[in-house]
C-alpha cells in the first residue's frame, strides 16, 4: 500500500539512483586497505582519534551530501563527495535500503524514531518523527547515520509484525539484499539506529522487558551480542556517537568543538547549549546544565566557527557567531535572504576553517514542496562579509542534506 503512494517525484528521483549506480561505487574498506591509512584526520571533527583511509570522502576541501531516491520498487540513499566552489562531483555511493527497513512512518505499522525517516519519509502529511524537523536539528541526525568514512549506514528493520524493530547496517555499493541484521529476538524495541566512528557498531536506543530505557551496542563482527551501554530518555531524542573509544550523546545539535573538549547539544528540560564532552553514554541530565552555555538568541545551532565561537541562527532569522564560554554575540548578523524574498533560511554545515557555511532557503515551513532538482543551497561567509554564492550541482534537491565539509 505505501508502495502505491509513492509520487512521480521518487520515480525521477530513482532513474538518477539507477544512473548513479552505473558509474560504480565504492564498497566499505577491506582490513588491508585499513592497513594503509593515509589521513592522519577525521572528517568528522572532533575525532581525532581515528585515522582514514583515503578517499574522495575523507580528503580536504570536500563537501558531502545525502539525499533520499525511493521508486515504486526500491529506495536508497545517494551520498556525494563534492569539490565546492565549482561543485564538482568527485564520488557517489549508494545505499539500498531494505524493503523492510523503517524509512518512513505509516498506518498500521509501529512509528519508528531513526534518522532515515528524517532523510527519506517526512512529508505533510507523515511528519518527522522528532519534534523539531528544522534543517539545524535534522543535519547532525543524518550525519550520525554513517561511519567517518562514509562506508556504511546504519538502519532499523521492522520484523514481520510491523511492531517489532531490530538494528543492521547497510554496506555501499550492495543491492537490496545486502544488509546484516544484528537482531531478531521477539519482542526488541531498538531505535534511532546510528554508526560508531569506525563502523565497527551499531549503537540505538532500547526498552528492556521490564521497561527500562537504556542506550545499546551491537558488534557488526562476531556474534553481535547486545552491550548496554548506558541509560536513555526513550526513542524521543536521537544518539550521536563520537570519541574512542566511543560514547553516545542522547541530545539534538550535537556537534564537536574541533579540539573535541566541548559540544554542542539541546535537550528538553535541560538549560543550554554548549556543554563539556563526558566519558559515559547517556542523555544529557540537569548536572549537565549546571556547566553548560547558553548561547543567547539561538535557535538553531549550525555548527563551530574555532574552537571557541559557535554559528547559530538567531530568533530573527539571521545568522550569528556566539561566544561558546560567554553564550555573548560576536560580530555582525549575516542574513541570508532579503525581507522582500518571503522566504527562510536554514543552515546545516560549516566548513573546517570556519570560514563559510551552507543555508537552505526555501518557503516558511516547507522545504519539500519545490520542484525536483531546484533545491536553493547557498554558501555564506560566517563573517557577512562576502556575497552568498549559490550552490550550483543539478542532482542536489529541496530534500538533499549536507553533512560534512571538510
Amino acid at each position: 500500500m505505501l508502495r502505491a503512494a509513492l509520487t512521480n517525484k521518487f520515480a525521477v528521483l530513482a532513474a538518477a539512483l539507477i544512473l548513479l549506480g552505473l558509474q560504480g561505487c565504492s564498497s566499505s574498506q577491506s582490513e588491508e586497505e585499513k592497513g594503509k591509512e593515509q589521513d592522519p584526520s577525521a572528517p568528522y571533527r572532533g575525532n581525532r582519534g581515528y585515522t582514514l583511509s583515503d578517499s574522495p570522502f575523507t580528503r580536504q576541501g570536500t563537501v558531502v551530501t545525502a539525499t533520499c531516491s525511493m521508486g515504486a520498487r526500491f529506495a536508497g540513499v545517494n551520498v556525494q563527495a563534492w569539490e565546492p566552489g565549482r561543485w564538482k562531483l568527485r564520488e557517489t555511493r549508494n545505499f539500498f535500503i531494505p524493503v523492510d527497513a523503517a524509512f518512513t512512518n505509516y498506518p498500521d505499522a509501529k512509528n519508528v524514531n531513526s534518522p532515515l525517516v528524517d532523510l527519506c519519509g517526512v512529508s505533510s502529511d507523515r511528519p518527522s518523527p522528532y519534534a523539531v524537523n528544522d534543517l539545524e536539528y535534522v543535519a547532525p541526525r543524518v550525519r550520525a547515520l554513517f561511519d567517518l568514512a562514509f562506508t556504511r549506514m546504519a538502519v532499523v528493520l521492522r520484523g514481520p509484525d510491523a511492531r517489532t524493530t531490530h538494528v543492521g547496517y547497510v554496506e555501499s555499493g550492495g543491492n537490496a539484499e545486502d544488509f546484516v541484521r544484528l537482531s531478531d529476538a521477539s519482542g526488541d524495541d531498538e531505535q534511532n539506529a546510528v554508526m560508531a566512528p569506525n563502523g565497527r557498531s551499531v549503537w540505538f536506543t532500547y526498552i528492556t522487558a521490564d521497561g527500562k530505557r537504556r542506550i545499546g551496542s551491537r558488534s557488526t563482527d562476531g556474534d553481535h551480542r547486545l552491550s548496554d551501554e548506558g541509560p536513555a530518555m526513550g526513542h524521543e531524542l536521537p544518539l550521536t556517537v563520537t570519541g574512542k573509544p566511543p560514547r553516545a550523546v542522547q541530545a539534538d545539535m550535537v556537534h564537536l568543538a574541533p579540539d573535541g573538549r566541548r559540544l554542542t547539544a539541546t535537550a528538553p528540560k535541560i538549560y543550554g547549549h554548549v556543554f563539556p564532552t563526558v566519558d559515559s553514554s547517556g542523555p544529557l541530565t540537569a548536572a549537565s546544565g549546571r556547566s553548560a552555555t547558553h548561547l543567547s538568541g539561538c535557535v538553531g545551532i549550525v555548527g563551530w566557527v574555532g574552537d571557541e565561537r559557535v554559528l547559530c541562527r538567531t530568533q530573527s532569522g539571521t545568522f550569528r557567531a556566539l561566544n561558546a564560554r560567554t553564550g555573548r554575540t560576536e560580530g555582525a548578523a549575516v542574513a541570508v535572504v532579503r525581507e522582500d524574498e518571503g522566504s527562510v533560511a536554514e543552515g546545516m554545515l560549516v566548513s573546517a576553517d570556519g570560514a563559510k557555511f551552507i543555508a537552505s532557503v526555501h518557503s516558511p515551513n516547507d522545504r519539500s514542496g519545490q520542484p525536483v532538482g531546484l533545491g536553493d543551497f547557498r554558501v555564506v561567509s560566517t563573517s557577512g562579509e562576502d556575497a552568498a554564492t549559490p550552490v550550483s550541482a543539478e542532482s542536489l534537491t529541496s530534500d538533499t542534506v549536507f553533512l560534512e565539509w571538510r
